[in-house]
């Protein structure tokens, strides 16, 4: 049986068929189309050939993206199924429609050059500005590559956002929209250890993401700021998922840990810690407190309901787009934070041996 190709099934070809005929990248056949990037002469040729044996039109939306259409900006996430992310990109969206921009979303799954990729596109295409979402690893490396692209994208006349990420080097033409993260791990930590709890279990999320490492900073300065001995035993790592947390917390039980309070890197890893918990026999808070941290909608409906902190993230998705919009593509650099706050709900309690 013969396999169908993109244009057997939709009945045209699509930029991707002109790519294979043509031994590119889509990215750099949108390049060629658009006319306003260079590429080399031998390239451009094997294009637009592959563009006429294929019968090639590109549809509105593409005529969208290359300015011919509704203006755009893009979208840039690792894991578009985080619900975090989810509601970032629904204001993000919202904003977009509102000031009459087509959103476009890319889910990279970590990979940099499909990342880098569809960045250059966007470039290409005139994109009014890319927003890029997510805690990263702060290298030398990283800054020196976002500092590229941030130059180029202003060159183009578009810009780049950088949402929930660490700011560059001044004078970088790139606009950084954060919220408190440090802070409102302190917070949280700070009302366990206001509980009564002196051996608070963190599971965080790898070591080298940004946002991990703030939420990990913000539990080790409350046990600093309370004179209390944080136990590295009690840090355990793995990543933002609900399946991290209940391994976690597996592991935690099955290595006897000594700990009265289980503080979660997000509300994903808290559901997972519960499960591994309920699993084990034991009671939240009656038995083990438990804290979250994104304060996404299903927290309030756990069981109990969970205290977690609040992420504005919807409002970081809209000012993203909205301060993008608003800025000259040239414009130094410039850093917006917003606040977090502590929601109190049913998880936790003093500890058990403290109880009257």
């Amino acid at each position: 049986m013969t396999r169908k190709t993109t244009s057997d099934v939709a009945g045209r070809s699509t930029i991707r068929d002109v790519a294979a005929r043509a031994g590119v990248s889509a990215s750099t056949v949108s390049r060629v189309l658009g006319g306003d990037y260079p590429v080399s002469t031998s390239t451009r040729t094997r294009v637009m050939r592959a563009v006429r044996d294929l019968d090639y039109v590109a549809d509105a939306r593409a005529k969208a993206i290359a300015g011919a259409g509704t203006p755009t900006l893009a979208f840039v996430l690792d894991d578009i199924t985080g619900p975090s992310f989810a509601h970032m990109a629904h204001g993000v969206e919202r904003e977009a429609t509102r000031l009459g921009h087509l959103s476009l979303v890319c889910s990279t799954d970590g990979d940099a050059e499909r990342q880098l990729e569809f960045i250059e596109m966007m470039r290409a295409q005139r994109a009014a500005a890319v927003i890029l979402v997510g805690g990263t690893a702060d290298t030398t490396e990283y800054r020196e590559r976002m500092a590229r692209i941030a130059d180029s994208l202003a060159s183009a006349g578009s810009r780049l956002v950088l949402c929930g990420r660490p700011p560059l080097d001044p004078g970088t033409p790139v606009t950084v929209i954060e919220y408190d993260n440090e802070s409102g791990a302190y917070a949280l930590c700070a009302h366990l250890l206001a509980q009564g709890h002196r051996r608070v279990l963190f599971l965080g999320g790898k070591p080298s993401n940004t946002t991990a490492q703030g939420r990990e900073q913000g539990y080790l300065a409350a046990h600093r700021a309370r004179g209390v001995t944080a136990d590295p035993a009690l840090r355990l790592f793995g990543d933002f998922t609900r399946d991290s947390g209940h391994r976690l917390m597996r592991q935690a039980l099955a290595q006897d840990l000594d700990f009265t309070a289980v503080m979660a890197s997000t509300d994903m890893v808290a559901s997972g810690a519960l499960t591994a918990l309920h699993e084990a026999g034991l009671s939240v808070p009656e038995d083990v407190s438990l804290v979250g941290y994104d304060d996404i909608p299903f927290a309030r409906d756990l069981n109990p309901p969970l205290t977690t902190v609040h992420v504005p993230y919807e409002d970081l998705g809209r000012l993203a787009v909205r301060t993008a919009l608003t800025r000259t593509p040239d414009a130094p650099d410039e850093h917006l934070l917003l606040g977090t706050h502590v929601v109190v709900r049913a998880s936790v309690a003093p500890p058990p041996d403290t109880r009257q």
